[in-house]
């Protein structure tokens, strides 16, 4: 899954980003709100999470304008204020969460995976393909009854592609939502974990359809 980061306070969106990505999520930073909104805008994001105090435009506008261009990407407000209206303002512009500084990363992490499963359209965190098991929340792969232990890249290239199972997901979707926007290394590096994942998952699982990228089979 990729994330956007849009806040001004540098080490407290570094210090998210470092966090998230160890959970396995792709992860983009921004500071200002002009700029988030233009990345939001043209990025292909899963979640976004937003402060509300920033230069350029505030969080408010930047949530409203995504909002009045069709974009329904989740977004999660960050503020250090508080209050029943901030709150109500924050959510009426479109926001689909409101959480108050200082938070507790484990509860942004926990409101974040909670954002990801609603926009993803299902109430259940375990994704099951043939006999592929893929718990997302709790971070978990068995193949039938076998646990499989997998790397945190190794996951995530999984669960992009378990989510889409039957589908065809190109080498640059994955790269899009694996690797952060960042990423200037060599496309390839996809190939290398697929690789990878056969090894441990067994044959026929993935596919490469030539030109196109790879499939989860459901069988």
């Amino acid at each position: 899954m990729r994330l956007l980061i849009v806040e001004d306070e540098k080490r407290l969106a570094l210090s998210l980003a470092a966090g998230l990505r160890a959970e396995g999520f792709a992860v983009d930073v921004v500071h200002d709100g002009l700029e988030g909104l233009h990345r939001a805008g043209e990025g292909a994001y899963d979640l976004v999470v937003l402060d509300i105090m920033l230069p350029g435009m505030n969080g408010y506008r930047v949530c409203g304008a995504l909002r009045a261009a069709g974009n329904d990407v989740p977004i999660l407000m960050l503020t250090a204020k508080d209050g029943e209206y901030d709150e109500a303002e924050g959510l009426d512009t479109g926001a689909d969460d409101y959480l108050t500084k200082p938070f507790s990363y484990v509860v942004l992490l926990a409101r974040v995976r909670a954002l990801l499963r609603r926009g993803g359209g299902s109430a259940s965190p375990v994704l099951r393909v043939g006999a592929l098991t893929v718990d997302t929340a709790g971070r978990r792969v068995r193949v039938g009854e076998e646990e499989v232990a997998l790397t945190t890249k190794e996951f995530a290239v999984l669960e992009e592609l378990a989510t889409r199972a039957g589908e065809v997901v190109s080498k640059s979707e994955v790269l899009e939502h694996v690797w952060d926007f960042a990423y200037e290394g060599d496309p390839n590096i996809v190939e290398v974990y697929v690789s990878a994942l056969r090894r441990k998952l067994g044959p026929g699982v993935i596919t490469t359809v030539r030109g196109a990228g790879y499939r989860l089979e459901r069988r």
